[in-house]
């Protein structure tokens, strides 16, 4: 059984998909042992994971709130943004999926010219729509009232009638084996014929996506071309280096470069 407060205090982790040990410390006017006692029954159960200084939303069945995602990690995906858009040339076509990442990595096109984007995510389809150096071709389909994500078979079979240069993906979740994760099975679906249909495909993802866990698996990061974080983990950094994939950490202002030509 869960204490009031620890109903509360999950709720506000799958508001916002974090919470702080001295946040909510001073929030309910307790210690922060007390604190620390409730996310550790929180953990115990499964429902939050511990970090550094507070938890994690910890769910296996439901993401976070999409405008809580756009604030998570607001700094880390607008460098991840910027580096991902450097490495887009003008008059490129490309795929662009549901993700606040991905979203930020739209931003940071925008001065680009001559793009064709074709996308499943009527977030980025608002931010390029008024640039006339950007033309965008959004996918039909079920509209997920959660976050403007266009899913389901419609989306699927649009999406397979391109091949375009860049694939630039979001997911929800990365496993320690590589294994890349998502919430939704019909949002998999579209993501697979993205990455199916891509000369090269760039997965943009933040390091807290190594805390978290998600039901659906898309496929690898073996699959993937490059990856741009703001940290790796030491585990995906091998795997990188392993499975030859360039991997970018703009926060270390590092580059992994595969072993091999692309």
């Amino acid at each position: 059984m869960l204490s009031d407060r620890q109903i509360q205090i999950l709720e506000s982790a799958k508001r916002a998909g974090r919470v702080s040990v001295e946040e909510l410390a001073a929030r309910y006017d307790v210690s922060v042992q007390t604190i620390r006692k409730d996310l550790n029954d929180l953990c115990d159960q499964r429902l939050l994971a511990r970090v550094h200084g507070g938890a994690v939303l910890s769910s296996g069945v439901e993401n976070v709130d999409y405008d809580a995602r756009r604030t998570i990690a607001a700094d880390e995906k607008g460098a991840i943004g910027r580096a991902v858009a450097d490495l887009v040339p003008d008059r490129a076509s490309l795929f662009i999926n549901i993700g606040t990442t991905t979203e930020a990595v739209a931003r940071a096109l925008l001065r680009h010219a001559g793009l064709m984007v074709i996308t499943n995510n009527i977030n980025v389809a608002t931010v390029m729509r008024p640039y006339p150096e950007i033309e965008v071709v959004i996918a039909g389909g079920v509209v997920r009232r959660s976050d403007g994500g266009i899913v389901g078979e419609a989306a699927v079979d649009f999406i397979r009638q391109f091949r375009v240069d860049f694939a630039i993906i979001g997911v929800s979740a990365i496993d320690p084996d590589g294994s890349l994760l998502d919430f939704d099975y019909r949002e998999v679906r579209v993501a697979q014929a993205i990455i199916s249909n891509a000369r090269h495909v760039i997965l943009a993802a933040d390091s807290s996506k190594f805390e978290r866990s998600a039901p659906v698996r898309i496929g690898h990061l073996e699959q993937v071309h490059t990856f741009v974080t703001d940290v790796a983990t030491p585990a995906i950094r091998e795997i990188c280096r392993d499975r030859e994939v360039r991997l970018i950490e703009t926060a270390r202002h590092e580059t992994l470069q595969p072993s091999a030509a692309e």
